[in-house]
């Protein structure tokens, strides 16, 4: 079983301010630093990082070298990405003193995808291999519509949450993973639970997962028609950048999932993974390896026995 990461990579410049710039404002900020980011490649260091084999797909631009090297120095397979001339992707990210964070996202190189490109890197995969995806690439709809059409599990983190997912057939996902703002924005219902049961009425074969922030994590898993629930509570820690959590999470459940654990054991060394990696600066250099989370899992086992 393969698996195949098509997503973005870009330079994140992140900023502490002592709180969001207001409109009018001129805010000076007390840190700053460049570093890698990007949902798709925070994610394929994610899976890597959790012990999983996975390539990278996608465009880099003419200074996005540092992110290949990042990539390649995580164990990511970088042979399927291609150079474009357009600058690279990258983010402004405003930092406050609680970790919460806000982003400007520019899309740049990832916007450079093309339909042969698609059909070039999806070669590389057969029926029953797995497609991760996200929604800051161009041609979104066609990935999986040529994904679906050879027989590939998708799984997509439709964030941003924007007109380009009108085009989405989510009939053809195996599964999605949201937040809480964007399980509403899907399903037009505030109740995380209630999101859930449209939803799945509305897409009786896709399984879902709901980040809640600091309430933890939903999903559910449909097996051959039958529907698998789990809740999992955060591990609660002092945060200090919440930017990539939610990638980070991501990576470490599908890397649970290829490896054939249950539901709950996927959803918990997730859930541990995202509490490490609020506790550090920066998103993709703030997730933590397969080793550190399980010796924080053993830590937290044997100081409640």
């Amino acid at each position: 079983m393969k698996l195949l990461n098509f997503g973005s990579m870009n330079l994140d410049h992140v900023y502490q301010v002592d709180h969001f710039v207001r409109p009018g404002e001129t805010l000076s900020v007390t840190q700053q630093v460049t570093v890698p980011g990007g949902k798709g490649l925070n994610q394929s260091i994610s899976l890597s990082r959790a012990g999983i084999s996975v390539r990278h797909g996608g465009c880099v631009g003419p200074d996005g070298g540092s992110l290949i090297t990042l990539l390649q120095e995580n164990g990511v397979d970088t042979s399927l990405i291609r150079p474009v001339e357009t600058a690279q992707g990258h983010t402004v990210i405003q930092v406050d003193p609680s970790g919460e964070n806000s982003i400007l996202l520019f899309g740049g190189s990832n916007h450079c995808v093309t339909e042969a490109q698609i059909e070039e890197t999806l070669s590389c995969l057969q029926a029953g291999d797995w497609l991760i995806l996200q929604n800051e690439l161009n041609l979104l709809p066609e990935l999986i519509d040529q994904a679906f059409a050879r027989g590939i599990h998708i799984v997509l983190n439709p964030s941003p949450f924007n007109e380009k997912l009108d085009s989405v057939d989510f009939d053809k996902l195996a599964w999605i993973l949201v937040n809480e703002l964007e399980a509403k924005q899907l399903s037009g219902c505030e109740d995380p639970e209630e999101a859930w049961m449209v939803l799945h009425d509305r897409y009786p074969h896709l399984s879902i997962l709901i980040t809640l922030g600091g309430e933890g994590s939903l999903a559910w898993q449909i097996t051959d028609g039958a529907i698998t629930f789990c809740r999992q509570p955060v591990f609660p820690v002092e945060a200090v950048d919440t930017t990539g959590a939610g990638d980070t999470y991501t990576g470490y459940f599908i890397g649970g999932l290829l490896e054939g654990r249950p539901l709950a054991d996927c959803m918990r060394r997730a859930s541990m993974a995202s509490a490490i990696a609020v506790t550090r600066l920066g998103a993709a250099r703030s997730i933590p390896t397969k080793q550190e989370v399980e010796e924080a899992l053993c830590s937290m086992t044997n100081s409640t026995n």
